[in-house]
């Protein structure tokens, strides 16, 4: 039961760390794409990429508390995780934005929804077990 509570409580404490995260992501996206005028796709993967920095900080020392590993080989795993799901993330959005006409944003959104479930179980198996 302890287990499963802790479980529960990792999982909550990774979806508000994930918010923040979603928050750097979309404003840095909108940023480069929107002010800056960068492709879509690279201000995608530059949001993204400051979001998982974020995210494995908090992640770290405040969702799981696993400061015990060296850092550089936590980082390293959260780090690969992270690639693939941006893969899986930029892959979804392409294909959606290229057969439907729904908005570059509310698909974003979408996406970021499906790569949350892989992130947190990949995390939660390997980097920070």
């Amino acid at each position: 039961m302890f287990t499963s509570v802790m479980f529960n409580v990792e999982f909550l404490k990774f979806g508000i760390v994930g918010l923040s995260g979603v928050g750097i992501d979309f404003f840095v996206t909108w940023l480069f794409k929107e002010k800056i005028g960068i492709n879509k796709y690279i201000a995608n993967a530059a949001g993204f990429s400051l979001a998982v920095i974020n995210n494995f900080l908090l992640n770290r020392y405040w969702t799981f508390e696993a400061n015990n590993q060296a850092i550089t080989n936590q980082f390293f795993k959260f780090l690969i995780i992270a690639v693939a799901g941006l893969a899986i993330n930029s892959l979804v959005l392409f294909l959606i934005l290229k057969f439907t006409k729904i908005n570059f944003y509310i698909t974003k959104l979408l996406v970021i929804g499906v790569v949350f479930f892989w992130n947190f179980y990949m995390n939660y198996l390997f980097t920070f077990n």
